[in-house]
């Protein structure tokens, strides 16, 4: 068996935070989502892969040095351009050989040992699945209907949900189903892999769940990757910084190096602040702050700032804030 990452992606809908910055290399807490992810998997002393775009190779170039791992990186720059999750696997099925498979979404924080998972793998095809507890949420993702541990029935998206389970980006697929993507790629949907596995139980293909709890994240919206933050961030890494007397930290926190807390200033709790940062008479709480940026008499809460903003004498709540962004009120 092999793993591999899935991480070509283009992340529109945490534009404009991802534009230049792929999401997997992220920051939660004090490691990026795919070095908690790689924590997992070098568990299982597998094989790893990571599969990229070629607009993005050389951000995961020298993560994937860092962790001894190999990129399979597909020519695509644009997000119309894109294979899709299933149009990735066939490429690597064609650069790495045939195999069974542990698959996982690169955008994906869970709770589970990825040892304890591949425990429950017989040979057929397992999936991960997180009760998300409300149909409203379960409609944006891939539901699962279960009878004991059997997959019953799976839809992608679907209107009217028939349980509340969902499956969250972590397969274990054998060699036998991997060589049934160019098959099903023939008139198949590209992209979700919830299409596919929908798809091998139509053919009577035996898929089995494994089922977990406490926590599961898809960092695909603002709010879930606060939430993240706010989970996984448990004690405080600061860094070389230059703090006054005056102003106060509220664990837990990330501050890198170089950045200067001046005033009367909060921050914390969960809090990112990334390199090089000005923060004067400013309280920042629940936000994730990218390098560079200037805050001055501001208050930041629940929200993401790229780096290299200016935001003076305002209170942002609930905001996503694009890098290079100057926003003052007054004077």
């Amino acid at each position: 068996m092999k793993a591999v990452i899935m991480a070509g992606g283009y992340a529109t809908r945490l534009w404009p935070i991802t534009k230049d910055v792929p999401k997997a290399l992220l920051p939660v807490g004090d490691k990026t989502i795919l070095d908690h992810i790689m924590e997992k998997v070098m568990e299982t002393d597998l094989e790893t892969y990571i599969s990229t775009n070629r607009f993005f190779e050389s951000r995961f170039r020298p993560f994937a040095e860092k962790w001894g791992v190999k990129l399979i990186v597909e020519d695509t720059l644009h997000e119309e351009e894109k294979l899709g999750t299933i149009g990735a696997l066939k490429k690597i099925i064609e650069e790495v050989g045939l195999d069974d498979y542990l698959i996982i979404a690169g955008d994906n924080l869970f709770s589970f040992s990825l040892q304890d998972f591949l425990q429950r793998y017989n040979g057929k095809p397992l999936i991960a699945v997180y009760d998300v507890g409300d149909p409203e949420l379960a409609k944006r993702y891939g539901v699962v209907l279960l009878e004991g541990d059997k997959v019953v029935d799976f839809e992608e998206k679907p209107a009217v949900p028939k349980s509340t389970l969902i499956s969250t980006g972590v397969y274990a697929l054998p060699k036998e189903v991997m060589a049934l993507i160019d098959e099903y790629l023939a008139n198949g949907h590209r992209d979700a892999p919830g299409y596919f596995l929908s798809w091998l139980l139509r053919r009577g293909i035996e898929i089995r769940a494994y089922r977990f709890s406490e926590f599961w994240y898809d960092i695909g919206s603002a709010d879930s990757y606060l939430e993240a933050l706010k989970t996984l961030l448990k004690e405080s890494h600061i860094e070389e910084i230059q703090i006054s007397p005056y102003s106060k930290i509220i664990p837990p926190v990330v501050i890198k190096r170089g950045t200067k807390i001046l005033g009367r200033s909060i921050i914390g709790p969960y809090a990112y602040i990334g390199e090089d940062c000005v923060i004067e008479n400013s309280d920042i709480s629940d936000s994730i702050v990218f390098k560079g940026t200037v805050l001055k008499n501001a208050t930041i809460w629940r929200s993401i700032i790229d780096e290299k903003c200016e935001i003076r004498n305002l209170e942002l709540k609930k905001s996503l804030v694009g890098g290079h962004a100057k926003i003052q009120r007054g004077d």
